[in-house]
């Protein structure tokens, strides 16, 4: 996964209630690849050891958090502000989605400036002369039959947003598998299962056999086995071939005239 070389946003929020909440904000934030926090007014004070109980071990962004006595100081050093909220305003600002958001985060930061999003408190959110002091709204495009969205979610989305905007790709598997199996592999295994097909009358009609044979091929190319997924399906098809032979040697048994004894 690729890593920027710029800072990511800060994390800026207003008049939060709850020390759990502060610490699972750090704890998606550590997921992220954030850690600048800042707390204005946080209600009821700092430090609190509860946050640092529910961050479940990502302490660095509460051992460096910083508390302001408004969202003007704690917003002081930053170029690029955009604010968190659900409820429509009356300010004219451009209205982003988290991922647009993070589009734009990206290339002001890439661009040298030093950029934050600002949350509001669980219970009002923001207030319109904090947004005032923001270039844009992030809305989360949520289901508006039930808007409620915590505060850690909401972090965790935005959050998430940045993160997938510098690397636009999965993890590399936890462990690496065997590569796929090599052509001529492949091609032995095709014409093994093909022979028995044919003995087993599975084409027909006969002039169809060639867009079959296409048709199965290019399925199980799909797949991409293994060399030794190959070798288990080879021994797969030897088995039921086998087994065939053994149904009719046992109707033939059956079907023959028994002796005088």
């Amino acid at each position: 996964m690729s890593e920027v070389s710029y800072p990511a946003p800060v994390i800026i929020l207003n008049t939060p209630q709850l020390a759990e909440n502060i610490g699972a904000v750090a704890r998606v934030m550590a997921n992220f690849g954030l850690s600048d926090l800042r707390l204005v007014n946080p209600r009821d004070g700092w430090p609190l050891e509860r946050a640092w109980a529910s961050a479940s071990g990502a302490d660095w962004p509460l051992n460096a958090a910083r508390v302001y006595d408004s969202v003007a100081a704690a917003i002081a050093d930053l170029q690029l502000i955009y604010a968190t909220t659900a409820r429509p305003r009356e300010l004219q600002l451009p209205v982003l989605t988290p991922r647009r958001a993070a589009g734009d985060l990206h290339a002001a930061a890439a661009a040298g400036q030093r950029v934050g999003l600002l949350f509001g408190g669980e219970r009002a959110g923001l207030e319109t002369q904090d947004i005032a002091l923001c270039q844009a709204v992030v809305t989360i495009p949520i289901d508006p039959r039930f808007r409620s969205l915590n505060l850690a979610q909401a972090v965790a989305i935005n959050a998430y947003e940045w993160r997938a905007t510098a690397a636009d790709r999965p993890p590399p598997n936890f462990r690496e598998g065997p590569p796929p199996a090599t052509g001529e592999a492949l091609l032995g295994f095709y014409e093994h299962l093909e022979r028995e097909l044919e003995t087993a009358g599975f084409f027909h009609p006969p002039e169809k056999t060639p867009n079959m044979i296409q048709n199965l091929r290019s399925a199980l190319g799909r797949a991409r086995f293994t060399d030794q997924e190959v070798r288990t399906l080879r021994g797969v098809v030897t088995a039921l071939s086998r087994g065939r032979g053994k149904v009719l040697e046992k109707i033939a048994r059956k079907g023959a005239p028994e002796g005088d004894g």
